[in-house]
């Protein structure tokens, strides 16, 4: 599958986006999708539809305290999904674009 990708690696039209967008994404990032991995990517996709932005940190770790729990929202439990710029690679991963407050 080839996707119009920017140089960070986020798609350029975010309509592109499907599962099979979302794994090749993730295959780009070393990363294997698991069932933990989509229950985020959903949810992300949710507060872009809602919100009409990509959550930072902070603001996605909000997010899955309100909707998911608080396990979950923890930046531990992201991390170990999405590694170290969890907000960011989990956006990329949901077919958003980087969020704002993301290096």
């Amino acid at each position: 599958m080839k996707l119009d990708l920017d140089k960070e690696g986020f798609l350029r039209n975010l309509d592109d986006w499907n599962e099979d967008a979302a794994a090749v994404l993730a295959s780009n990032e070393g990363i294997e999708l698991t069932a933990a991995h989509w229950e985020i990517l959903r949810l992300l996709r949710e507060f872009y539809r809602r919100y009409q932005s990509s959550p930072a940190s902070r603001a996605l770790s909000n997010y899955i305290k309100r909707e998911l729990d608080q396990d979950k929202a923890r930046s531990a439990y992201l991390m170990r999904l999405f590694g170290g710029s969890a907000a960011k690679t989990a956006a990329k991963l949901a077919g958003l674009p980087k969020p704002d407050n993301c290096l």
